[in-house]
């Protein structure tokens, strides 16, 4: 290969970050194969392995603007991204919990006796939210009025993902047992 037709293949993520009409399917054209390679070493289900190429071209589309070929060719630079998104895919695999299949008779709720719900007015729901401290009140606010996510919730406030999930989960079971107590002295017969 002479060095006109390596300038013009190391050409295409050039072409790609200066947004020009049919850069992205000629970089999957010349790169599709290496990338599909790539990830079908770390990923064995054909579904995954597809998705993943897709992220893996979507994330070399926003990156190729930083591409340096005195540092690496485009092969070596599409590869790297290729592998870091094939690992990081299976670290995030791996966070998430194995689920076993239960028998239809186990995964349905055993009836009980008593209600184990609290039915309370509007009133006494804000009452007791205003019981809960100002900084999981605004979580609360930021999640259920104004329907962030986790993730945007600790971007707006700057906390810790962890530290939202949890002050949540937490502001929820206080605000359940505060429920239960308000619902279980309404209910108590008169003596």
């Amino acid at each position: 290969m002479n060095s006109s037709e390596l300038k013009s293949i190391d050409d295409t993520l050039r072409k790609v970050a200066a947004g020009e009409a049919r850069a992205m399917d000629l970089c999957i054209d010349r790169h599709g194969g290496l990338v599909w390679t790539i990830v079908r070493r770390y990923l064995k289900d054909t579904a995954e392995a597809e998705d993943l190429v897709q992220e893996v071209f979507t994330e070399i589309w926003k990156k190729a603007s930083s591409f340096d070929p005195a540092i690496a060719t485009e092969s070596t630079f599409v590869g790297m991204i290729a592998r870091r998104r094939a690992i990081d895919f299976l670290r995030r695999q791996g966070r998430q919990p194995g689920f076993e299949t239960l028998d239809a008779a186990e995964s349905l709720p055993q009836p009980t006796s008593e209600n184990s719900s609290v039915t309370c007015d509007p009133e006494t729901v804000k009452s007791s939210l205003a019981n809960l401290p100002a900084d999981t009140r605004q979580l609360f606010h930021l999640f259920f009025e104004d329907g962030f996510t986790h993730p945007e919730i600790a971007e707006k406030t700057g906390l810790p993902l962890g530290t939202v999930k949890t002050r949540l989960r937490r502001g929820l079971i206080t605000l359940r047992e505060q429920l239960q107590r308000i619902g279980i002295s309404n209910n108590q017969p008169a003596s």
